[in-house]
C-alpha cells in the first residue's frame, strides 16, 4: 500500500468520515469511472416514493469501501481472541479496491437497464477493472500487472482465498451493510437500521472467514430482520415497481423503433450503440450511459411523433406508475381478460401491461446452490455454531423466499367498475 502524506477525509451521514489513506484508493476514486456513479441513483426510480431516495452509486460506493476497511481493522483488533494469525494484511488493499469498485460497471437507471439490455452489472464491472482502455485499470496496474485481474476475482467470488471474497459478498457482508443504513436514511424507513458498531466491535477471525462472538446474536439478528423489512417495504413497493414497468417498456417500444429504422434521428449517438449492440457495446461506449444521458432522451422522446414512446416518456418524467394487482391463485386466470379489456380501451398490452416478480431471500443457513453458508458465532472455547440455531426469529424466515408477483396496467382502467373493484381488493399484500 502507498500511504499519502497526510490523510484523506470525507464526511459522511451514515458513517460519520470516510477515511483515505491509500494513494491508489484515492486515485481510484477520482477515476473518471468512478465519478460516473454520481450520476446513477443508487434506488433506480424508487425516489417517486421515497422522495428522499436521491442517493447515488458514488456515495454508496464510498460506503462499502469504509466498512470494509472498519472490518480489517475490526479483524486486527479483535485476532487477540483466536488461537492463530488468520488475516493477512497483504490483501487489505485488495480488498478495499474491490470494495470501491464492486458497482462500477452498473448501468442507468440500475436494474431496470440492466434487465432489459442484457448488461449484467456484475460482468460489466469485472469487464472496466480489466480492460486496457479504462482508468480504473491503469491505476490497479501500478500495484502489479495482475492486480486488476485480482480484483475482478474477488468481485466475481472466484478468488481463491474465500476470506477474502467474504467480505466483499456474504450474507454480513460491507455492501449489505452499507446499503441497508443508507437507504434507510434516505427514504426515512426505520426500520432498516442496525448498530454497525456492535457488529464490528464483535467480529472475531477464523480460519475460513469471519465469525461473531455469542454476545452479538442478538445485534446480527436485528441485521437480518432490518434486511426483510427494507425488501418488503422499500424494495418490493409496488408503485416503485409501476414506474420500472413504465421505464422499462418504454425502453422496449424504443428498442422496437429502433430494429425497424436504425438511423432514426431520435437515436442520438451517444445512446444509439446500447440499442444496436445490447452486451456487446464497447466498453467506453457503456461507460458514457448514465441516468442523465435516459433522461435527456426522455424529455426529446416526449415530443415525438410516435405516440406510445412519446406517451410513456411522459408518463416516466410526470411519475405516473402503472398500477397493479397482486397475480395470484384467484387472479391469474382474469389476466387474459384484462388485457383485452385494456387493449379495447385503446392500450396495446405490450407497452402498457407487465408481469413483476419481486423476490429476495432474506437468510440461508446453507445455499446448495453457492455452497456459502450462514453468519457463524463462536463461544469463548472456539466452539461454533449458525445463527439460526441461536434466533427463532432467523430461523423462522430461515431459507423462505419472500415474493410477490404483480400484474401492471394503465390507471385511466380504473375507470372501470369492475377492475376498480379488483384492484381495491387485490392492490395489497402486506
Amino acid at each position: 500500500m502507498t500511504t499519502l502524506n497526510s490523510e484523506k477525509v470525507f464526511r459522511d451521514p451514515i458513517l460519520g468520515f470516510i477515511h483515505v489513506d491509500d494513494s491508489i484508493i484515492l486515485d481510484l476514486i477520482n477515476s473518471h469511472e468512478m465519478q460516473r456513479l454520481r450520476r446513477i441513483k443508487h434506488l433506480g426510480v424508487a425516489n417517486s416514493v421515497f422522495h428522499g431516495g436521491e442517493q447515488s452509486r458514488f456515495q454508496h460506493s464510498l460506503g462499502v469501501y469504509e466498512i470494509s476497511r472498519r472490518m480489517i481493522q475490526a479483524l486486527d483488533d479483535n485476532e487477540k481472541f483466536a488461537n492463530e494469525r488468520h488475516w493477512d494484511h497483504e490483501n487489505d488493499l485488495l480488498v478495499q479496491a474491490a470494495a470501491l469498485l464492486h458497482d462500477v460497471g452498473h448501468g442507468a437507471y440500475s436494474h431496470t437497464f440492466e434487465h432489459l439490455f442484457d448488461t449484467v452489472h456484475e460482468q460489466f464491472t469485472q469487464k472496466i477493472i480489466v480492460d486496457p482502455s479504462t482508468e480504473v485499470n491503469a491505476i490497479l496496474k501500478t500495484v502489479s500487472n495482475d492486480f486488476p485481474e485480482r480484483v475482478a476475482a474477488v468481485i466475481g467470488k472466484s478468488y481463491p482465498d474465500k476470506r477474502v471474497v467474504q467480505l466483499i459478498s456474504s450474507q454480513l457482508d460491507a455492501d449489505r451493510m452499507d446499503y441497508l443504513l443508507r437507504d434507510a436514511y434516505y427514504t426515512g424507513a426505520e426500520y432498516g437500521r442496525y448498530d454497525i458498531e456492535r457488529i464490528l466491535r464483535l467480529m472475531r477471525p477464523i480460519k475460513d472467514g469471519f465469525a461473531f462472538d455469542i454476545a452479538g446474536v442478538h445485534s446480527i439478528e436485528d441485521y437480518v430482520i432490518s434486511r426483510y423489512q427494507m425488501y418488503l417495504q422499500v424494495y418490493f413497493h409496488p408503485v416503485s415497481r409501476g414506474m420500472e414497468v413504465v421505464l422499462e417498456n418504454l425502453l422496449i417500444r424504443a428498442q422496437d423503433i429502433f430494429d425497424k429504422d436504425p438511423d432514426n434521428p431520435i437515436f442520438f449517438p451517444i445512446i444509439r450503440p446500447i440499442f444496436a449492440l445490447k452486451n456487446k457495446i464497447d466498453i467506453q461506449d457503456y461507460i458514457s450511459l448514465d441516468d442523465s444521458v435516459f433522461n435527456t432522451a426522455f424529455n426529446i422522446w416526449q415530443k415525438v411523433d410516435d405516440k406510445i414512446l412519446a406517451d410513456l416518456s411522459k408518463r416516466f418524467l410526470d411519475r405516473k406508475p402503472l398500477k397493479s394487482i397482486v397475480l395470484n391463485e384467484k387472479t391469474k386466470d382474469l389476466i387474459p381478460s384484462l388485457r383485452k379489456k385494456i387493449k379495447d380501451r385503446g392500450f396495446d398490452p405490450k407497452y402498457y401491461t407487465g408481469e413483476n416478480d419481486a423476490t429476495d431471500l432474506p437468510y440461508e443457513s446453507y445455499s446448495p446452490k453457492t455452497g456459502e453458508e450462514g453468519i457463524k458465532f463462536v463461544y469463548p472455547d472456539g466452539q461454533q455454531v449458525e445463527l439460526s440455531k441461536l434466533s427463532p426469529l432467523v430461523e423462522a424466515i430461515n431459507g423462505k423466499e419472500s415474493i410477490d408477483r404483480r400484474f401492471f396496467f394503465p390507471r385511466e382502467m380504473l375507470s372501470n367498475p369492475e377492475i376498480n373493484q379488483l384492484y381495491l381488493k387485490y392492490k395489497k399484500t402486506y
